[in-house]
């Protein structure tokens, strides 16, 4: 026995231990740290962002990409470390996303990435656009084990993003998928494998139109990656017998959605063609037809039928007040009303034959192919090309490539593709959190991990890191990618910060 400081329950209800810890606390040099650096003065002063440079980067390891990068930026002799700066450009696409000038002052408060500037960037962007195929070759290349060596699935799909930088000639007036048709836009194809990877991305310009993209995407999966026998599973917007004839004399065999209401031989004659469906689960039933040498899957979902007869009756029930109302000049310009319209010397009426027609659609989508794959396998590979959308919604919202402000077409595709990296980064932290059943919210985890700071201090002229606390999710995002986090407090050298 030390010393005897009398009874637990009295000492804590006169407050006489809390005084006595604090007493004690002077002489702890790591109290004293810790107290000064949770001054609110001091931590908004000094601290930096830690927390999502320390998971991306151990997810940027990974793939790789130091060496790929270190090594085509040897050859080149450049007087930065390109390597450092390229994930700079993924981090603020995934963190703080914006225009690469409000990037530069960004990063000057993440910890590591300090001192980068937009003369970096620029010329950062101009390199990976140089090298773009010869990485995309080199990540497949480290993730080829993910591939089945005899087939596979392999999803494509374009999305467009306008433009507010001058004097790329990519920069095109075209059909705008974010209905921003007054405004010049550039078009992104993106290849992805059956499990969701990022495998290359191509940038277009912005009046290219899906049927024209096919010659391209021939050339990325039979040149570039230099895949194998693999089945292409395109949307609707590939659909033109050009197309398909060029992508079957290449070898490749596709799954390729048919568009219902357009094409004639799709309405009248697979569509009227009489067979049994097949039930391949509760909300997917099959049946193949086979019109010449062309082969059909029709797909049926129940549950989407039941859904789009309710829609459609609410609309005759609201067409047939309207009617009441209006008289049918201002229906007809409606194209959802229009279209079930029939206008007759006595007036306008509901066309009976124009509602059974559309009700033949109802939970129905049509596939065409050239696979062996039987009628089922075909529809759930097709149904699978949601985590192509999926992956776009992310490069147009989470990953936000806008704004794009460049001038230049490779620093147009550069910028594209440090957005290309990002999802990488991104897809492949969701799938280790995945493992570990924790689906946090993708904008939730980025704060979580974007709490996680370094504060630097000075105390009796020694110099010290203190990190932040851990909140929400943050040690799972640790925890997922197998790193422990920073120890509480570290000493650092004069001016300089500890990476871990």
């Amino acid at each position: 026995m030390i010393a005897n400081l009398g009874r637990c329950d009295e000492l804590v209800r006169d407050g006489s231990l809390d005084r006595l810890v604090k007493s004690l606390g002077r002489f702890s040099q790591q109290l004293r740290v810790l107290e000064l650096a949770r001054t609110p003065e001091v931590e908004r002063c000094q601290a930096k962002l830690w927390g999502p440079a320390l998971v991306f980067r151990r997810l940027w390891e990974e793939q790789g990409l130091p060496e790929i990068l270190g090594a085509l930026a040897g050859k080149r002799r450049l007087r930065i470390d390109v390597e450092r700066v390229c994930f700079a450009l993924a981090l603020q696409r995934l963190v703080a996303p914006g225009s690469d000038l409000s990037g530069s002052r960004w990063l000057n408060e993440v910890v590591g990435l300090e001192g980068i500037s937009l003369a970096h960037l620029y010329r950062t962007c101009r390199f990976l656009a140089e090298h773009k195929e010869r990485i995309e070759q080199e990540l497949f290349r480290r993730t080829r084990t993910l591939f089945d060596t005899t087939v596979d699935l392999v999803f494509f799909d374009t999305t467009s993003t306008y433009f507010e930088g001058e004097g790329s000639r990519l920069r095109r007036y075209g059909w705008s998928k974010d209905h921003r048709s007054d405004r010049v836009q550039i078009v992104i194809g993106v290849v992805m494998s059956r499990e969701g990877w990022p495998l290359a991305c191509e940038v277009y310009p912005g009046n290219t139109v899906d049927i024209t993209t096919v010659e391209s995407l021939i050339g990325l999966v039979k040149g570039r990656l230099a895949l194998g026998r693999v089945v292409l599973v395109l949307d609707r917007g590939f659909v033109s017998r050009e197309n398909l004839a060029a992508l079957a004399a290449s070898g490749l065999d596709y799954i390729v959605g048919a568009r219902l209401r357009q094409a004639k031989e799709v309405r009248e004659q697979v569509l009227g063609r009489p067979g049994r469906y097949r039930v391949v689960r509760d909300n997917l039933r099959v049946k193949e037809v086979r019109v010449g040498e062309r082969r059909y899957v029709v797909c049926l979902n129940p549950e989407e039928a039941i859904r789009d007869a309710k829609e459609r009756a609410a609309l005759l029930r609201g067409l047939t007040e309207r009617l009441a109302e209006h008289g049918p000049k201002s229906l007809m310009r409606n194209r959802g009303y229009g279209r079930y319209l029939r206008i007759e010397s006595s007036g306008a009426k509901i066309d009976a034959r124009a509602v059974a027609a559309d009700a033949r659609f109802d939970g129905k989508y049509v596939l065409e192919t050239n696979t062996r794959l039987g009628a089922a396998e075909a529809a759930q590979a097709y149904r699978s090309l949601w985590q192509v959308e999926h992956a776009f919604r992310d490069l147009k919202s989470t990953l936000e490539v806008r704004p794009v402000f460049h001038r230049s077409d490779a620093n147009v595709v550069g910028h594209v593709f440090g957005a290309f990296l990002a999802l990488r980064l991104e897809i492949a932290l969701q799938r280790k959190l995945a493992g570990l059943d924790a689906r946090p919210p993708w904008s939730r985890l980025l704060a979580d991990l974007s709490a996680l700071k370094a504060v630097q201090i000075t105390l009796d002229g020694n110099e010290y890191v203190v990190r932040t606390d851990l909140v929400g999710d943050c040690y799972r995002a640790f925890q997922a990618v197998g790193l422990r986090p920073p120890p509480r407090i570290q000493a650092a050298g004069p001016g300089q910060l500890l990476y871990h």
